[in-house]
């Protein structure tokens, strides 16, 4: 049951995305950065968390999942740092993340040949 739960939830993030995208006059772009601000700012409230034990990977794997682990990194590097962890901490905690987007998009560039568009 939990994959189906992880499925509806991850869905329905993507459904409002889109709808987002259709019904409005945001670009892309905006609702990206929008998603990343409304997980950071639903972790800070307490709000995401719960989101993430019930759904997994429906909740940590869209946009508003990369906010709230920027989040959870900052919080973890204040408590041990001090104020200088507000710097430090979303790198830190997302930093597994950016590193294999990184790593599989080189790896993927070198395994594909781009084609310009017609």
């Amino acid at each position: 049951m939990q994959y189906v739960w992880t499925f509806l939830v991850g869905g329905l993030l993507c459904v409002i995305a889109q709808l987002l995208i259709d019904k409005c006059k945001l670009t892309p772009a905006r609702i990206l950065v929008i998603y990343v601000c409304a997980g950071t700012f639903l972790t800070l409230f307490g709000l995401y968390e719960p989101l993430v034990e019930f759904a997994g990977a429906g909740a940590t794997v869209p946009l508003t999942g990369f906010g709230y682990t920027l989040a959870h990194g900052v919080e973890k590097a204040v408590s041990e740092k001090g104020l200088l962890g507000v710097l430090t901490g979303g790198l830190t905690g997302a930093a597994a993340g950016i590193t294999a987007a990184v790593v599989f998009g080189y790896l993927i560039a070198l395994i594909c040949k781009p084609k310009p568009k017609q």
